[in-house]
């Protein structure tokens, strides 16, 4: 337990940023399994899924859910996969 007061603020604010943090990261990874199963599907998938996804992870980058290179390679990775999904069709 803390004792003096600007511990009891900075676990406060740990458990605010803790809620921030998970609601970034929740709606990204929502984004992520709805584009993952549309391409395994063989749904056609269009540009603005991708700009979805993207925008959710950029956010996190920019909140510091993300850190940067784990950013860029998930972008890479959803980049090649919406390519890959766009060849076969």
């Amino acid at each position: 337990m803390p004792i003096t007061k600007s511990a009891k603020k900075a676990v406060n604010r740990s458990q605010k940023l803790a809620v921030r943090n998970r609601d970034f990261k929740i709606r990204m990874k929502i984004a992520m399994k709805k584009f993952i199963k549309a391409v395994e599907k063989g749904e056609k998938v269009a540009l603005t899924d991708l700009n979805t996804i993207y925008k959710y992870i950029d956010k996190c980058k920019k909140v510091g859910v993300l850190k940067s290179n784990n950013a860029s390679r998930k972008k890479a990775r959803f980049a090649k996969m919406f390519q890959k999904a766009q060849s076969s069709k």
